[in-house]
């Protein structure tokens, strides 16, 4: 898993950075992409299978035909729940879509989406009239015919548009934004050193030294970014490893156990059934 939570966003063309990344996983349980967050756009379309998006802590069952909207500075996750998963993920820089002239266009709108000022819910409930959108954004960046840009920018602003339309989107003060860039920042150390030590003894004192904060502060910080507390966040993590390695390898239960960090086989059974439903046995059945 990658440390990155700040994720540098490449584009095959820097002059135009928009791309639609074509994901597929045979693997159920697999992590698709560990949580990060990146100041660009980006929409998530399912054409078949079965997975979870989990923004800002929030989980999002998605198959064939969901669509998900992942604001930039969101905290984003993704596991696949089926043998056979392909989705979509476009993802755009929103200064793509500015003007040089200061319209009505710019001011009511592209300003404060490139600068969060507006957030839009993660999960889109109606997504039909913007299916065609984001389909036809696919073609034309596949097949690149002349002039491919100003039909993909067109696309996008009817994206949006329809998400203006048909939702509630919040806005955001510029105090507000600051506030919570230095949030992400200052936990950004924090949440990778969790993906890549989970599996090791982790306390709320040791994190919150990570963070420079009392364990009050830390832990109230961590809640509000994440949506969870910290020993749920590290169980979570656990539990979804662990529900990977019972579904893809031969390991024994206790030695899947005690990899993923539980040193108590039966306290490890006890989580596992309480976020799967089943006990940690019956997968292997």
């Amino acid at each position: 898993m990658t440390s990155a939570f700040l994720e540098p966003m490449s584009m095959p063309d820097p002059t135009f950075p928009v791309k639609v990344n074509y994901c597929k996983s045979h693997e159920y349980g697999a992590t698709l992409f560990p949580n990060h967050w990146h100041k660009h756009i980006e929409l998530l379309y399912v054409v078949y299978g079965q997975a979870i998006f989990e923004c800002n802590g929030v989980p999002i069952p998605v198959g064939p035909g969901s669509l998900v909207y992942v604001n930039g500075n969101d905290l984003h996750t993704g596991i696949c729940t089926s043998d056979d998963l392909f989705y979509y993920a476009l993802i755009f820089d929103p200064a793509v879509l500015q003007s040089s002239s200061v319209d009505a266009i710019e001011t009511k709108y592209m300003l404060p989406l490139l600068h969060n000022g507006v957030v839009f819910p993660n999960q889109v409930d109606q997504a039909e009239p913007l299916t065609a959108r984001f389909l036809s954004i696919v073609k034309e960046l596949k097949e690149r015919e002349p002039g491919y840009e100003m039909a993909v920018k067109s696309d996008l602003y009817r994206m949006l548009t329809e998400m203006l339309r048909s939702s509630t989107g919040q806005m955001m003060t510029v105090k507000n934004r600051q506030n919570r860039m230095r949030q992400l920042e200052r936990l950004t150390p924090v949440l990778s050193y969790i993906e890549e030590h989970y599996h090791e003894e982790l306390s709320v004192e040791l994190l919150s030294e990570q963070a420079g904060l009392s364990r009050f502060h830390f832990s109230r910080l961590f809640k509000q970014l994440t949506d969870k507390s910290v020993t749920a966040y590290v169980n979570d993590i656990r539990i979804r490893q662990a529900d990977y390695l019972l579904r893809n390898t031969q390991q024994t239960v206790s030695d899947i156990a005690l990899a993923v960090g539980y040193r108590d086989i039966y306290y490890f059974s006890r989580m596992y059934k309480k976020c799967r439903g089943i006990p940690p046995s019956e997968v292997r059945d």
